[in-house]
């Protein structure tokens, strides 16, 4: 079991959601004495813990003396237990943690209910948010702030040598200066605190605004908490001292949630030991029967029982398991990296493993739950074999709703839906006599095949009846149905597995895949094929591989210390870093000496977490090894420097060489050795193996297995019979007792001591003619997927070689393929207002340049006449030849940080006409056959909007250029991976099926607007709504029940405004859009056949469809929300949301006028959220982003440290919420302080028109926003200076120059409500089936996508 020394009994187990896998090894550390045990993690009538039961079979069977059940365990033979376990991970799951309560900075108390403001999915109307864990909340009268901010032009930093002149100001622990605004009252604290013991609550989270660097406040209270008897006290900067006051809250949170459950599971489990268990048990020798017990944590290393928490409990199990595959398939000399696919019943969970170090993230959601501690990079991507199966508006679905363990899927014997395990059940890729016969009443049958057979043969008759309805299609098999359902499942996994790793650079072709889980084996094959990937590596243990991995792995003990050090090679302060990182390393080689592990076995991974000035994308950087810097650092082994520089080209693409670099954290990884590595690793074995094709002799059996194109003969051979060396021709399947390995025809199996290694050859169903003539619903599906796979690895091109904070941090643009006619065929990731909006821009652009476009040409256009949306959002085309024809464009849209006009970042809230919001390009080549036109575009962006009066050309023109030049590469990138489709497929059926999915897109708008005209009973719909200038937006919706066909109509809409919330005609076809898929509750493919059985009417020269000359930037983020709430109200789907994305914008410096220089200044913009809209089913969520927007607030504490700002409030505004049978959700205040002058620009709405209610709901409240100004004192009497502050109603749009000490007060609207007051709610508590198992970088990187605008 990895070890290299014969001692005691040695124990690792996993304690997963259905089996607790125990490996077991006498104490000689050969794998051929290693003893397996799987069973049950829940059979209360035979035992109450199935960690102690497996122990328990294991000391009977290595001791040979059968050990009554309930009897405690002697541990003088053991020398070690190491463990995983899913009861902290439960525990969150099922929301069963402790009763607590959190104690947060005044301002502050619903900081978590609002967290970041978006919504988790962006089309659903009914917002489900995570729910907070805390019960009770209480605030602290107490602040600070940090003194310097990072975007001062002058990047004056206050000398924090010496701050004992001013008592208020202090260094914090990231060398920071620090100013206490407030100190907090210790007898108050107690007050408040004694209520909370009071009312029962003994387990207390605390967090603090900059305690990561000024921890006292936090200290203090801890300690009267102590004193008053508070049970658990999780202090945020004790936990993880970095920045962010939300997801340092939630750790704390989690830690105080769990903990308790965590220590009362270890209580109960070593109540069933006689020794004592733990480093302390054994270094006490209390009567000899001590035994060391360790717990993995999240970051993949152990940890003794006695410091085991809850935060970093929460993917103990996975852990073990990547831990597993990359100790055991990694070869350090060959280097090669490895993907990791954890299949199991209900999740499937991807890593990676590269450079001989783990991947760690430290800031990621899981249940709902953001942490921040660190953890693997462990990414589940799919429900597993549980991931239930659908066919919905012509495509096959799978997932992403699971079977869970009940009832599991219809083969478990409970009745249950169809799943991926029926699927591979039925085609014969399952094998009955290999799986656990645990099923049916008793227990003790196996899986039931004929449960699956019937499900998928009335399934296939509805397909049938449903694809041949409308055409003559050939009728379909069971077989093709399942089959066609395993194809669907393997491109739903392999999608995001190809973004995990391209994202961080990485090609996945140029990895191996160790597959381990259950459920693995059946489809490793088809995910590696369709990777590029031409080895698997399947361990012998793959199906307990997260145990195995437990006896692997190292006991580690990570620290962490803020910092803010502009890296230099000069003036000390590598000095200063190398002192904070080496008393690190000495706490921690102190904590491993307490733990038993000497000097000889301690090693230490150390880490900076370094970025550019300016920027967010903070990189992890590792010390270089001393081999890395002779290859690349001259020697250097400390030049983290030049290797965060090198990560950054390989991540992003691209280096900023001019801008400074900021360490933010130190942070060091102490890890206590226990395992040497393999005596051989997987390539030393394939060096030496001698390989032999193996005969019929060891064949356990033949059974009739379906691959492409049908059923086949296939051998069976046990694993147990085959021998190291034995090579195995697909098709055939290998299986044991725990797992079953499918090799397709042309893959070869091969037999090596430690692994069964599979070796791709041609790929199945290679070959085989697609027709253009049916319409296939397998290829339908499998086409709607790879659609959107181009436009979502556009996306991830543009992103990496982007330069700007918009593009690569954000994440505010989109990429999206297109017809030969310019019709939408695939568009991620999906921004509302980008939607429809896209595909005007390019049918335009197709047109102008019909018949005089060349290869090598790109088009670039941003006018709203043009399919615009707002000028800084400009769009790349560019077209894909086939000879001489078109036949079809990409296209990338991106939002530019600024491109001119009379005010930086181009939202002017005050401007009347559209040259004042920068340049407006309306076509314009920006490469011509291949040269790129830079004089030409620089002239649009910088020359000409200078020319106008009060004008400035771009203020950044170097990252204008360069995000161009991003989204050119983006669209050639989609251009080169639709021609490899052409290659695979024929440019016939690839068009073919472009074609198909728009109507597939147009089939379920048809039914929905056929379902509409039935509930309304066939009368005309129609609404209006006033923006607060009191222009109507009017709409009449007719639409024909036969045809499925509407007549979207916004005649009476009111004329142009001299103002900016004027919205082209593109942004109303993307509220449409937007519209339509919300009140399809099923996922569809989002293209232009949403709109084929639309007739949208706009008034010309109304706002809606303004001149070329008006000013239109409020109709982007203003119009573009009233529009969806008017359509909306139309269909009576729901209340009004807030109606607004309140844009705030401030800053100083720029163009001040034609003749000064410009200023060095900044400028920032954020929009806030508000409340949304009640519905039939639902009550309105409060402080969240609605509709056409979804974009991240900045944190509060990343806020402070950028801008000089003091954020004094950011709450839910209470009594905002529209009252109901079901209630609105409510408005936020947000209120912030300047500490220099600034000019402030607010652009808001519903600051008159209240968000209305429907169905007798009650309207919500109006927003109103404040400034509150510092005044002279006047009137009689008042004969000496005296100043007060005033409240000023700024209105809904307004700039005003602000002093320093000055507010801005932003309420927003609230949501309106729905139904009468006092009637019984209807309101339906609904479940992300994704929220569950969503974790890891790639599903933050996800959530990042969708909240962007």
């Amino acid at each position: 079991m990895g070890s290299t020394s014969d001692c005691g009994i040695r124990i690792a187990i996993d304690r997963g959601g259905t089996f607790t896998d125990c490996v077991g090894n006498p104490g000689s550390g050969k794998m051929e004495d290693d003893v397996i045990i799987k069973l049950l993690s829940e059979d209360p009538s035979n035992y109450q813990d199935a960690p102690l039961e497996g122990i328990r079979r294991l000391l009977s069977k290595f001791t040979g003396k059968e050990i009554p059940r309930g009897e405690p365990l002697d541990t003088t033979q053991i020398e070690s237990i190491r463990m995983g376990t899913t009861v902290a991970t439960n525990a969150l799951l099922e929301r069963k943690g402790e009763r607590i309560a959190m104690v947060v900075t005044k301002g502050f108390k619903h900081c978590l209910e609002i967290g970041n403001q978006s919504r988790p999915k962006i089309f659903d109307l009914a917002i489900r948010k995570p729910e907070v864990l805390y019960e009770k909340v209480i605030e602290v009268d107490e602040r600070v702030t940090l003194e310097d901010y990072a975007e001062d032009p002058e990047r004056h930093v206050t000398n924090t040598e010496d701050l004992s002149v001013e008592e208020n100001l202090v260094r914090g622990l990231s060398s920071e200066a620090v100013r206490i605004l407030k100190r907090p009252s210790k007898d108050i604290i107690k007050t408040q605190l004694q209520g909370l013991y009071h009312d029962g609550f003994r387990s207390i989270a605390v967090c603090l605004v900059h305690g990561y660097t000024f921890p006292d406040h936090e200290a203090l209270v801890g300690e009267v908490a102590r004193e008053i008897g508070f049970e658990h006290i999780s202090l945020s900067h004790k936990l993880m001292p970095m920045i962010k006051l939300v997801p340092r809250a939630t750790s704390a949170c989690a830690d105080a949630y769990l903990t308790p459950a965590i220590k009362k599971y270890i209580s109960g489990f070593q109540a069933g030991f006689e020794g004592v268990l733990g480093t302390e048990s054994v270094k006490n020798e209390r009567g000899a029967k001590g035994a060391r017990c360790e717990f993995m944590q999240s970051d993949g290393g152990l940890v003794d029982v006695g410091l085991f928490s809850g935060l970093r409990a929460i993917l103990s199990g996975p852990a073990g398991g990547v831990v597993g595959y990359a100790l055991t398939s990694y070869d350090a000399n060959t280097k090669t990296p490895v993907i990791g696919f954890d299949m199991g019943g209900t999740s499937t969970d991807v890593s990676r493993y590269g450079s001989g170090r783990y991947e760690h993230v430290f800031e990621t959601t899981t249940a709902g739950v953001t942490i921040q501690s660190p953890q693997l990079d462990i990414n589940t991507v799919a429900a597993g074999g549980g991931s239930r199966l659908f066919f919905r508006n012509g495509l096959f679905v799978v997932g992403p709703e699971s079977a869970g363990a009940h009832p599991g899927p219809a083969c478990y014997r409970k009745g249950g839906p169809l799943t991926v395990t029926d699927a591979n059940l039925f085609l014969g890729r399952l094998l009955p006599e290999f799986f656990p016969k645990i099923f049916g009443k008793n227990e003790n049958q196996g899986l039931d095949k004929e449960a699956s057979e019937r499900l998928f043969r009335e399934l296939t008759d509805d397909i049938n009846k449903e694809v041949t309805k409308d055409n003559e299609g050939k009728n379909m098999s069971p077989d093709e149905v399942a089959y066609g359902f395993i194809k669907i499942a393997n491109e739903t996994m392999t999608r995001p597995i190809r973004s995990l790793t391209e994202a961080k650079g990485h090609d996945t072709s140029q990895h191996r895949l160790a597959t381990f889980g259950g459920a693995g084996g059946q489809h490793a094959v088809a995910i590696a094929e369709s990777l590029g990937i031409r080895q698997i590596l399947v361990h012998r243990y793959s199906s307990v591989l997260s145990a195995y991995g437990m006896a692997l792995a190292d006991v580690v003990d990570e620290s962490q210390v803020p910092d803010s050090k502009t890296w230099s090679d000069e003036g000390g302060v590598v000095d200063e870093l190398k002192k904070t990182m080496n008393e690190l390393k000495e706490k921690s080689t102190a904590k491993l000496k307490d733990q038993g592990f000497n000097d000889d076995s301690i090693v230490f991974e150390e880490y900076l977490n370094m970025r550019y000035r300016g920027t967010e994308s903070a990189l992890m950087i590792v010390r270089p090894s001393k081999e890395e810097a002779e290859k690349d650092f001259k020697g250097d082994d400390w030049a983290f420097d030049k290797a965060f520089v090198k990560q950054h080209e390989r991540e992003f693409g691209f280096t900023l060489p001019d801008r400074d670099i900021v360490v933010d954290d130190v942070r060091a990884r102490g890890i206590g050795k226990s395992f040497e590595g393999l005596e051989k690793t997987v390539d030393m074995q394939l060096r030496e193996i001698k390989p032999q094709d193996l005969g019929e002799g060891k064949r356990y059996d033949v059974s009739k297995v379906y691959f492409e194109g049908g059923r086949q003969d296939t051998p069976i051979y046990k694993l147990e019979d085959l021998d190291v060396g034995d090579k195995i021709q697909g098709p055939a399947i290998l299986a044991d007792g725990t797992q079953t390995i499918v090799i397709t025809p042309g893959a070869t199996a091969l037999i090596i001591e430690t692994h069964v290694v599979i070796n791709i050859g041609k790929e199945e169903g290679q070959g085989n003619k697609i027709s253009a003539k049916e319409v296939d619903p397998i290829m339908l599906s499998i086409f709607a997927h790879r659609f959107m796979a181009i436009a979502e690895q556009m996306g991830r091109a543009l992103q990496k070689t982007s330069v700007s904070t918009n593009v690569k941090e954000r994440l505010d643009y989109s990429c999206a393929l297109f017809d030969s006619n310019g019709g939408l065929v695939a568009n991620a990731p999906h921004l509302p207002v980008h939607l429809g909006s896209m595909s005007t821009c390019v049918t335009t652009q197709a047109e102008i340049w019909r018949g005089k476009l060349k290869p090598g040409d790109v088009i670039v256009s941003n006018h709203p006449e043009f399919g615009g949306t707002h000028l800084p959002d400009i769009t790349v085309v560019t077209p894909a030849f086939n000879g001489k024809d078109i036949i079809f464009y990409v296209a990338s849209r991106a939002h530019h940080a600024d491109i001119g006009g009379i005010l930086p970042g181009s939202m002017p809230p005050h401007s009347r006409e559209l040259y004042q919001e920068g340049a407006a390009i309306k076509s314009e080549k920006l490469v011509s056959e291949g040269h790129f036109n830079e004089k030409r575009i620089t002239e649009l962006l910088y020359d000409e909007p200078a020319q106008y009066p009060e004008c400035s050309g771009t203020r950044c023109l170097a990252d204008n250029l360069n995000d161009l030049k991003a989204q050119i590469a983006a669209n050639q990138k989609g251009i080169n991976l639709i021609s490899t489709l052409i290659e695979d497929y024929g440019e016939e059926v690839v068009q073919f099926y472009m074609r198909n999915i728009q109507d597939n897109a147009e089939l379920s708008v048809r039914n929905l607007l056929k379902d509409v005209h039935k509930r309304f009973e066939g009368r005309d719909l129609s609404a209006v709504d006033y923006m607060d200038d009191g222009s109507p937006i009017k709409l009449k919706i007719s639409i024909d029940a036969e045809k499925g066909e509407a007549i979207f109509d916004f005649a009476g809409t009111g004329p142009e405004v001299y103002g900016n919330t004027n919205a082209p005609e593109a942004v109303t076809y993307s509220a449409i859009i937007y519209c339509l898929r919300s009140l399809i509750e099923d996922d569809i493919p989002l293209n232009q056949g949403c709109l084929k059985p639309i007739d949208v009417r706009i008034p010309p020269r109304s706002f809606l469809s303004p001149s070329d000359k008006a000013a239109v930037v409020g109709g982007n983020v203003l119009t573009s929300q009233r529009v969806t709430d008017v359509i909306l109200r139309t269909f009576a789907a729901c209340a009004a949301s807030q109606g607004d994305c309140n844009n705030l914008t401030f800053g100083f410096g720029g163009n001040l006028s034609t003749s000064a220089e410009a200023t060095r200044g900044f400028g920032y913009y954020e929009t806030i959220a508000g409340g949304s809209g009640a519905g039939p089913t639902w009550d309105g969520t409060s402080g969240v982003h609605t509709h056409m927007t979804n974009t991240r607030i900045t944190d509060a504490e990343v806020f402070e440290r950028r801008y000089p700002v003091i954020l004094r409030e950011f709450s839910l505004r209470s009594n905002s919420a529209g009252a109901g049978q079901h209630r609105g959700g409510e408005g936020v205040i947000r209120d912030i302080e300047f500490r220099i002058p600034v000019q402030v620009s607010i652009l808001s709405e519903r600051r008159v028109y209240h968000p209305y209610g429907l169905e007798g709901g009650e309207d919500a409240a109006c927003g109103i926003n404040y400034w509150v100004r510092h005044v002279q004192k006047g009137g009689r009497g008042y004969d000496r200076e005296e100043w007060e502050d005033r409240w000023i109603n700024l209105g809904g749009k307004n700039t005003a120059s602000m002093r320093s000490g000055e507010r801005i007060v932003v309420c927003t609207p609230g949501g309106g409500g729905w139904g009468k007051v006092g009637e019984e709610s209807k309101a339906i508590k609904r479940k992300d089936e994704r929220e569950m198992w969503r974790k890891g970088s790639l599903a933050q990187r996800t959530e990042m996508q969708e909240s962007s605008v």
